[in-house]
């Protein structure tokens, strides 16, 4: 029952900490796309995997009254996407040495060892710190996404203790009823003569 609260608060978790990365980052690529430019590969890496990783939540959220059985496959999709985003965050590691409130696009904001946007006359400020929310966001996220799966490989070690224990009951149940049956027709049996014999002699 622990685990599966855990797991069920760290879902709400992600899913609220998914949701405004995946906006800030469609941002980004409406802009290059109206510009018809190519969305840098950190960017576009970064929103295919919240995209895909808030998908994942929302269903096994959602499902998991049927997904607790699979809670094994829950917990290896987990530490997919928990490396995922780990490579995601280190290809946008550029932007943490960045400075939002005065960013210089000579030599942080638009170097190319750090995230490549073109300069079209808007302002580094606001993408500067909506990138920077975008990656450290995608660093909780690889911290649930560890939670949920020790959570959901923890809940799949109690169903399966679960379900062999609701086996064995069966089992020496559906064994005493059997036995039940059988004393009950040997006493049966042996009852018959004798009431055979008080038949006859009456």
């Amino acid at each position: 029952m622990l685990f599966m609260i855990i797991f069920v608060c760290t879902r709400i978790s992600q899913i609220v900490t998914l949701i405004p990365p995946m906006g800030m980052l469609a941002w980004f690529i409406n802009i290059f796309v109206n510009h018809n430019a190519l969305t840098p590969d950190s960017i576009l890496i970064l929103f295919i995997l919240v995209v895909l990783a808030l998908a994942w939540a929302v269903f096994t959220l959602f499902s998991y009254h049927r997904s607790s059985a699979n809670a094994r496959f829950i917990s290896l999709v987990d530490l997919c996407f928990m490396g995922a985003l780990i490579a995601g965050v280190y290809e946008m590691r550029g932007i943490a040495d960045a400075d939002c409130t005065n960013p210089d696009s000579s030599s942080v904001w638009y170097a190319p060892n750090h995230i490549p946007v073109p300069n079209w006359g808007w302002e580094t400020g606001k993408p500067c710190s909506m990138l920077k929310a975008s990656w450290a966001f995608a660093i909780m996220n690889i911290i649930f996404f560890a939670t949920t799966a020790l959570a959901a490989f923890s809940h799949g070690d109690h169903y399966d203790e679960r379900v062999v224990y609701e086996r064995r009951r069966t089992h020496s149940s559906r064994h005493s009823h059997r036995h039940r049956s059988r004393s009950g027709g040997s006493r049966h049996s042996h009852r018959s003569p004798h009431s055979h014999r008080q038949r006859v002699y009456v």
